[in-house]
């Protein structure tokens, strides 16, 4: 019964932050340097409700943007924000759209003004749809507080609101610079599990690391005799990929270099058919860490795009990039963990030196398969599928 109700509860959140079209939202992002920043989001039947247009669910930007006056007009006087500070105005800046299929939204992005510090608590007022609608339901989204431990969160409720209940308290009290390091830390230990392409390169460098070579052959393995010898191997190759993934992560987070994405990104699928191939025709004999550090230099312009992608500022950059990498690190670490004592294991028996070059067949198959896509900015349809298999297993895992 108890799972049960777990599972209602769950399905109730989700169901609450689907944009129902009689819902509208004020996303908040709490900087430490910067204030207060934000936007809401309401519906375009809504907005029709409002103000008696007859906008199409799907207006786009230029529709819109003529009414970009009035609507602000309503939002302050609609919904505000105080403190123990005083009142924070509401300064508008840009206006975007949100395509839904049930109607797009429009967001009306914003800054508070009046704030020198971070407040512990924030005073909401939410009245937005509240007089045209009885049944309009609001929510604020606590989408970005890196003390808070929310990175990139867009559905995370803080509060919500109804025409009985347009008043709530925000408590921004509850943080500390631990929380955020903590997050970070899952933030890389999460990507590095959904990055199916940094697992399938680790794959292709530690397939050899419990065999040697014997002869020329493609088949021409045997295994190691011992585990100390394996396990350097390990360590050499996965200590050279480290290092060099830390250096183009660090300087690409500094903005001091920055590489085009689509280029990374096919030079990393690139990576696991060169190491793959290697495996079967060895490139760079007797240094095997060659390719784990050259390679792991642009893996590291790929985790860079990840902490772009979370929306992090200069605040806590260095506790941003310690922490990211130390959860690279243990993602790493528990996919080595789980896949090498098995390649161990299986080493001396007669078939694993074909395993190794199919297995190496293969993941050279889907090295090109996604170069193809990424060189070339195609959807081949396959790779969502091996990326949403990721993601659930992530999720299985608990580290999502």
């Amino acid at each position: 019964m108890r799972k049960l109700l777990f599972a209602l509860l769950v399905l109730a959140t989700a169901l609450g932050y689907a944009h129902a079209p009689n819902q509208s939202y004020v996303f908040l992002r709490i900087y430490e340097t910067n204030g207060i920043e934000g936007h809401y989001e309401i519906n375009i039947k809504e907005i029709n409700t409002i103000f008696n247009l007859d906008l199409p669910k799907d207006a786009t930007l230029e529709t819109i943007t003529p009414y970009k006056s009035l609507l602000e007009a309503y939002v302050l006087k609609n919904a505000a924000f105080k403190s123990e500070l005083g009142a924070h105005q509401i300064h508008f800046d840009k206006m975007g759209i949100l395509p839904i299929s049930s109607g797009n939204y429009v967001q009306l992005y914003f800054k508070l003004e009046q704030l020198k510090t971070i407040p512990d608590h924030l005073d909401v007022f939410y009245n937005i749809g509240f007089n045209e609608d009885p049944d309009h339901k609001g929510f604020l989204i606590m989408e970005y507080n890196w003390k808070a431990g929310l990175i990139n969160n867009e559905a995370n409720i803080a509060l919500d609101f109804s025409p009985d209940a347009p008043n709530d308290r925000l408590n921004l009290s509850e943080s500390t610079v631990f929380t955020g390091f903590i997050a970070m830390i899952k933030q890389g230990v999460w990507h590095i599990w959904i990055g199916i392409d940094h697992i399938l390169f680790l794959l292709a460098l530690i397939l050899p690391a419990v065999v040697k070579r014997k002869n020329d052959s493609i088949f021409g393995w045997t295994p190691v005799m011992n585990f100390k010898t394996a396990f350097l191997f390990i360590i050499k190759v996965v200590s050279f990929f480290t290092i060099a993934h830390t250096i183009t992560l660090t300087l690409a987070a500094l903005q001091l270099i920055n590489l085009p994405s689509q280029v990374v990104e096919s030079i990393i699928a690139f990576s696991i058919g060169l190491a793959a191939y290697h495996n079967i025709k060895p490139i760079f004999k007797m240094k095997d860490w060659t390719i784990a550090f050259i390679f792991g230099l642009f893996h590291g312009f790929g985790f860079a795009s990840v902490l772009s992608d979370l929306g992090l500022t200069s605040e806590f950059l260095s506790l941003s990039l310690l922490g990211f990498n130390i959860g690279v690190e243990l993602g790493q670490l528990a996919i080595i963990a789980a896949i090498f004592p098995i390649l161990y294991l299986i080493r001396q028996h007669k078939l694993y030196p074909k395993l190794l070059v199919y297995m190496s067949v293969l993941l050279i198959i889907i090295s090109l398969y996604w170069c193809i896509e990424r060189a070339f900015d195609i959807n081949l349809k396959i790779g969502d599928y091996i990326t949403m298999a990721a993601y659930e297993t992530a999720k299985f895992l608990g580290l999502k």
